[in-house]
């Protein structure tokens, strides 16, 4: 039952020395619902939950926050807890060495004569767990745990807690089909407890399936605040970036046929078997890249598809047999260095952890893989560095205020276009692009996609690897599908549906 009010935010105003983040946002949840917060990456909605969660403390913005109708005056994050705000961030924070009863219980341990109580902290994790109906065994390492279970140890945790209200930062970035479905229905058996829940997340059709009130914001003020069942997709996208995209494959929908262009690229026979167990990682995996085509790779979660991008790029941890060729020339991958001076990068799926050094500023992320191009005798040449850096800024419309802004302080498009600019400063011919788009809003969405289109256009070829099949059918030339390892069928994309798409990604053809 949704009843009154439980959070209010109210005309927060939050700066960064002259910059105005967030100008007088306005946000309130009802008791028992749940709530998704919208909003294109740099919109101002960390920087709200951070004013929420204590991380910026009263006094360093202004307005109020309300809970249950009383004023508060966050000092700190454990005040905030305290009060019955919970948050759960995208990255994780689990203790991979210990069991799951004791990440639930960490720092509320139950104590009995001075000692920790096991068999208490066990049967009460077990009990939570029950609650979430998920089977995890209490007395298992999280490290042992998937991404998708992990999560739930994390859930479970703030549960313990009886939180007033349960807000989730992208909580399904990093979770399969199944595990999202799984996360949407332990929610909705949540809210039928009377969990509040605030759902953060650039899925929209999560959002639209899972939510009751919508709250849009853009560029730090308050757009809307209305039901789920007054919006569509359409609409919201409408209010997230103030105009509509529902022409963002429209150039791909009209791409000429690559069927007569040159083969660029080649792979043969690629196979990987795990060095330790013997087991096949990928299995006889053979294509042609075709000049200024886009490639479309498809599958379910662990079928092989960024196995087969790192084993391209010598860098699978595994024994890889088979043989690749660039314009007719074998291809050495060794070493990803001698790959890269060949003529094929890759944009990783975890930029943050295998592409970009956040700490660091932007001109220092982009030459970070072309040294020897911004170099000479072993000196960097600092105006050479300057004019690339602004040439990728202007040309992949980067948006930050200078090439010394750190990475990190960037929203999560632009740091990606960071990412692409540092693949294309090598000069590539063939360019791998791994979940391209995960994790970046609707806006930038549509920005990285035509840039995609742009490079198409100029000769650059393209491998695509996504889990979005509209993306995949939206842009590829042709789809490579693959299941369990092996690469099950190349398609067409000329009337090509999802539904033949998963067809065969679900079964390994004979």
């Amino acid at each position: 039952m949704v009843g009154n009010d439980i959070l209010q935010m109210k005309d927060i105003v939050k700066r960064f020395s002259s910059v105005t983040v967030l100008k007088g946002v306005n946000f309130q949840v009802k008791a028992g619902e749940i709530h998704a917060l919208c909003g294109e990456n740099g919109a101002g909605k960390s920087t709200m939950m951070k004013i929420l969660s204590g991380f910026y403390p009263h006094g360093e913005y202004d307005g109020e926050i309300l809970i249950d109708g009383e004023l508060q005056r966050f000092a700190n994050t454990r005040e905030s807890s305290a009060a019955g705000i919970e948050i759960i961030y995208q990255e994780l924070e689990v203790a991979g060495n210990m069991t799951v009863a004791e990440n639930i219980y960490l720092g509320r341990e139950p104590v009995r004569r001075g000692v920790i109580d096991k068999e208490e902290m066990i049967h009460g994790a077990a009990q939570i767990l029950k609650r979430l109906k998920v089977d995890i065994d209490p007395n298992i390492k999280v490290e042992k745990l998937g991404v998708g279970m992990k999560q739930m140890v994390v859930i479970a945790k703030s549960l313990l807690k009886q939180p007033k209200v349960l807000i989730l930062d992208e909580p399904s970035a990093a979770l399969s089909e199944a595990e999202t479905e799984n996360l949407l229905h332990i929610l909705r058996d949540l809210k039928q407890q009377g969990v509040t829940c605030v759902y953060i997340s650039h899925r929209l059709d999560e959002v639209m399936e899972i939510a009751d009130t919508i709250t849009v914001i853009r560029d730090g003020q308050s757009i809307i605040t209305d039901a789920r069942s007054n919006m569509d997709k359409e609409k919201l996208i409408r209010y997230m970036v103030g105009r509509s995209l529902t022409d963002q494959f429209a150039a791909k929908a009209n791409a000429k046929a690559t069927a007569a262009r040159d083969v660029i690229f080649s792979v043969e026979h690629l196979d990987a078997v795990h060095p330790r167990t013997g087991k096949h990682i990928l299995q006889d995996i053979s294509f042609d890249l075709r000049r200024g085509e886009i490639l479309g790779f498809a599958g379910l979660i662990g079928a092989g598809r960024t196995e087969t991008a790192m084993a391209i790029m010598g860098v699978l941890d595994a024994k890889v047999t088979g043989s690749l060729s660039l314009e007719g020339k074998p291809v050495s991958n060794r070493t990803p260095r001698e790959v890269i001076d060949q003529g094929i990068n890759i944009v990783t799926e975890d930029r943050r952890v295998y592409g970009l050094v956040p700490d660091e500023d932007i001109k220092s992320n982009v030459i970070l893989s072309s040294l020897n191009k911004v170099s000479k005798c072993g000196i960097i040449l600092q105006n050479e560095v300057i004019r690339s850096t602004n040439d990728f800024m202007k040309r992949l419309k980067i948006r930050a205020r200078s090439i010394d802004q750190e990475v990190g302080r960037l929203s999560g498009g632009n740091q990606q276009k960071v990412v692409i600019a540092k693949a294309l400063l090598t000069k590539p011919r063939v360019l791998i692009l791994d979940e391209p788009t995960r994790g970046i809003d609707v806006g930038a969405k549509a920005e990285i996609y035509q840039i995609m289109e742009e490079l198409a256009e100029q000769g650059m070829s393209i491998i695509m690897i996504s889990s979005e099949l509209p993306e995949i059918l939206g842009m590829a030339d042709r789809v490579a599908v693959m299941c369990e390892g092996r690469l099950t069928a190349i398609l067409d994309n000329q009337d090509l549906t999802q539904e033949i798409v998963m067809r065969y990604a679900t079964e390994v053809q004979a």
